[in-house]
């Protein structure tokens, strides 16, 4: 406990012990010893017995005094670090090193880490001593561990590793929430709320404003990125370049080539739309990238892999669309597009490219300009014209029937183009939204086969669900029964888990407004197998229980709860109506 006293000249229990032992008369040694060792102040040496008198322990007063000059040493050491004399750190220096020979005692060690945490540099000979000795290591401040960690990598992935750990868990979880909503979902936080959060803002300490460290967990980010392409640390690289925008860290701000770009991209995200203003700044950073500076284009895809960014840019796209059609224009025509395309195509190519160590844009094909978005635009020509072939036939009790066949080339583009892939299924969001069952009805055999299963993700799967229950009363048909269950989810079910977790999800909000004879054959058919994890088992227990529950009390279950309003999104449909033979713009 006292180890490191003998090294400063100051007597310890051990040569105590060794004086006892020796003398002849304890109490005159005794006596010498604290003479020796107390304070050294010869006026107080009269005040002492009057302590005494007071039944006030030597122990007791000794320790105040302590406690009083150790504070004013600390506050001492402040005063140095925040002053502007050059000679601050030698003053520091020399008494880190008079008291680091008492490191290890409890009393002292407070003063020792203060006078390190306000070192720019920590002798190196200190640092390993520290870095060696685990109880030391965990009450040193994060300014001292930050020079330890910029020179062993291992052990500053060793820290990181938890947080980035529970960062997934925490999307993941975010994603499969109880709570199936339009209004509040996935992408309802602003970017300055997300990055308030906990290992955001832990990783923005550990790094400081330190740029070796800010690169190796830009390194990491990558290398997990590679390793299991999960897009949720794509979200994390931004996240924490913006965090460390917020608190105005220059010295890595000024550094990171993505900066401005992805400043400009979070204001975009905040406001869930690129427009014409932010779509050439973005445009003016892409277009910017030298010749020999390439590398700066997987940075960039990563940040646009982001499922916030990808999220802005689709919808973005489909409000072009809109406008498009609105302006009786062609998608080839529209700047603005396809610069919205340009940055998909190459978040959407982010993998590809870290992995290839090949930084080149991906070519835009053009059949995407000339034919895929036409046909999205032709479809929703289709829904205009059924409308009003309703309203016109309906007085000659004509039966008009909703197109239900898809172009054998929109499949293929779904399947085979992850940007059109993306695309398709936010529009499918989109009609779901506008509580538009035809259409919904039409589309969903598309996305049984899509590229890399993107309609059978999470995020997907997170806001199809969400925006489903617009149609609750639907699910009182079996042909959209039919549809949405037989067509689209069960495909998959048995062998992603996933999926089967999100019917899950949403059968226990929308199961009032299911035919009782299908909702007895999904909830058999959903039964976990023995290899489900508890997640699904739980869910699937809700839900058995939810329906007992609904059983014993018939009268509360004809109760139903008002499904929740959507935002008021335009729709997309023209406020002019086109020229029928708009269908063909892909010509």
């Amino acid at each position: 406990m006292f180890a490191g006293l003998p090294e400063l000249g100051i007597s310890n229990g051990e040569d105590l012990k060794e004086t006892l032992t020796n003398c002849t008369e304890p109490l005159k040694a005794i006596d010498q010893f604290q003479t020796e060792n107390g304070i050294l102040l010869p006026s107080l040496q009269s005040a002492l017995p009057f302590l005494d008198l007071h039944g006030t322990p030597r122990l007791e007063f000794h320790q105040s005094v302590f406690d009083e000059l150790r504070e004013k040493l600390l506050e001492r050491v402040a005063v140095i670090a925040e002053g502007k004399d050059e000679e601050r750190y030698t003053k520091l220096e020399e008494l880190l090193e008079k008291s680091f020979p008492l490191v290890k005692m409890p009393s002292i060690q407070p003063v020792v880490m203060r006078v390190m945490k306000h070192l720019p540099k920590v002798p190196e000979k200190k640092l390993k001593l520290v870095m060696a000795d685990k109880d030391l290591y965990r009450v040193c401040d994060v300014e001292v561990k930050r020079q330890i960690w910029q020179d062993n990598q291992a052990l500053f992935g060793d820290e990181v590793s938890p947080l980035l750990k529970q960062y997934i868990v925490e999307k993941e979880n975010a994603l499969f929430s109880s709570d199936l909503s339009v209004l509040h979902n996935f992408f309802s936080s602003s970017p300055k709320t997300r990055r308030q959060g906990e290992v955001v803002q832990k990783l923005t300490q550990m790094i400081g404003k330190n740029v070796k460290l800010y690169d190796m967990v830009l390194q990491f980010l990558r290398t997990l990125f590679l390793r299991t392409r999960n897009v949720h640390y794509c979200t994390l690289r931004a996240e924490l370049l913006m965090s460390l925008h917020d608190l105005d860290i220059s010295e890595i701000c000024t550094i990171d080539p993505c900066h401005k770009f992805t400043w400009c991209l979070d204001a975009c995200i905040r406001e869930k739309f690129v427009d014409a203003k932010r779509a050439r700044e973005l445009q003016g950073f892409l277009d910017g990238v030298k010749k020999g500076q390439e590398q700066v284009l997987g940075d960039l895809s990563m940040i646009l892999c982001d499922p916030f960014a990808t999220n802005t840019l689709v919808l973005s796209t489909i409000r072009n669309l809109q406008d498009l059609v609105s302006q009786e224009a062609l998608p080839r025509d529209s700047p603005d597009l396809l610069l919205l395309l340009r940055m998909l195509s190459l978040g959407q190519g982010a993998w590809d490219m870290i992995d290839s160590q090949v930084f080149k844009e991906p070519r835009l094909e053009p059949e995407l300009v000339t034919k895929f978005l036409p046909t999205l635009l032709s479809f929703v020509v289709d829904d205009y014209t059924f409308t009003v072939d309703q309203k016109l036939l309906v007085e000659e009790k004509i039966p008009v029937t909703y197109p239900s066949a898809l172009p054998e080339y929109f499949t293929k583009f779904l399947q085979d183009s992850r940007v059109a892939c993306e695309m398709g299924l936010y529009y499918v969001l989109h009609v779901t939204k506008q509580r538009n069952k035809n259409a919904l009805q039409r589309l969903l055999p598309a996305l049984v086969e899509t590229h890399n299963d993107q309609a059978f993700g999470d995020v997907f799967l997170h806001l199809f669900t969400g925006t489903l229950t617009l149609l609750a009363e639907e699910f009182g048909s079996e042909d959209f029964c039919s549809a949405v269950f037989d067509g689209f989810f069960l495909t998959t079910c048995s062998s992603r888990e996933n999926v089967h977790r999100h019917v899950l999800r949403l059968l226990l909000q929308i199961h009032p407004k299911v035919l009782p004879t299908r909702l007895e054959t999904l909830v058999k058919s959903l039964e976990p197998s023995k290899q489900a994890s508890d997640a699904v088992r739980e869910l699937h227990t809700q839900l058995v229980d939810k329906l007992d529950s609904q059983k014993k009390s018939p009268a509360n279950a004809a109760e139903t709860t008002p499904m929740e309003l959507p935002v008021a999104t335009p729709a997309l449909t023209p406020s002019t109506p086109p020229p029928v033979a708009s269908p063909s713009l892909s010509s």
